[in-house]
């Protein structure tokens, strides 16, 4: 099984109905066939010095092996969300 997990920080100037969007966007990924496991989440308010709760939106997906996971990446869904909501990337760490 392989994880990919990614995290966004968006540009602070995006708005609410922009973040909806984008969330939408992400749950898209969950139709392509490949994608075993999914979750969205956001910065839980944990006060510690090795917790990062700067990002906007965490995104883990489970692949069964690295040959989906390269499936996953050229993917015309992916590549669609990548095209329409990079724009609002100000950061992103996988």
């Amino acid at each position: 099984m392989i994880a990919h997990h990614v995290l966004f920080w968006l540009k602070t100037d995006t708005t609410e109905e922009e973040k909806a969007a984008f969330l939408n966007g992400l749950k898209s990924l969950e139709d392509i066939e490949v994608v075993k496991s999914f979750h969205i989440g956001v910065p839980a308010p944990i006060e510690r010095a090795v917790v990062d709760t700067t990002y906007t939106f965490s995104l883990i997906l489970f692949f069964e092996d690295l040959a989906a996971h390269d499936i996953y990446q050229v993917h015309p869904v992916h590549k669609a969300f990548l095209d329409k909501f990079r724009v609002f990337f100000e950061k992103v760490v996988i």
